[in-house]
């Protein structure tokens, strides 16, 4: 009987190879974490949902008709909501909003601590801000979200 090599497998034309540091390059491009927060608004009385991540209430009140369990929030911070004279000259009347968003700022601005520690704790995740009003564009949530999503300071 006559001997034959075995058959080899048709293999793909090697890749050009490449440097250690490109490969380095490409690959920590790939783990690079997400460093922004995704911050929704929601009102409290809406169902949570699976997507909501880190939910935090930011009103100063308790909102009526819910008990806490059923609320399902991780943090209350009342602290940076804003004040009971500001809240009540406010109304939510819409003509009002850019006065409203001026003083609650100038509010917000001693509270640099505050805010950088909310910062730190939201930095990278899914964040949904709770509130019970019902306009929530035209509520200190919106004003809130965008103070956090900048890294610098509260503009006054």
């Amino acid at each position: 009987m006559k001997r034959t090599a075995p058959r080899r497998k048709a293999t793909r034309p090697r890749r050009k190879t490449t440097s250690a540091a490109a490969r380095d390059r490409r690959t920590s491009a790939k783990r690079k974490p997400r460093a922004r927060a995704m911050i929704h608004i929601k009102r409290v009385y809406d169902p949570p949902a699976s997507g909501d991540g880190m939910r935090i209430l930011i009103d100063r009140l308790w909102p009526r008709g819910l008990s806490k369990a059923a609320l399902k929030l991780d943090l209350w911070i009342k602290d940076l909501a804003p004040s009971h004279a500001l809240r009540r000259w406010y109304g939510h009347q819409p003509e009002r909003f850019a006065e409203f968003r001026r003083r609650y700022l100038a509010e917000l601005a001693p509270l640099r601590e505050k805010l950088d520690e909310l910062r730190a704790a939201v930095h990278g995740r899914t964040v949904t801000l709770l509130t019970a009003t019902r306009e929530l564009d035209l509520s200190h949530a919106t004003v809130l979200r965008q103070v956090l999503a900048r890294r610098g300071r509260t503009e006054t």
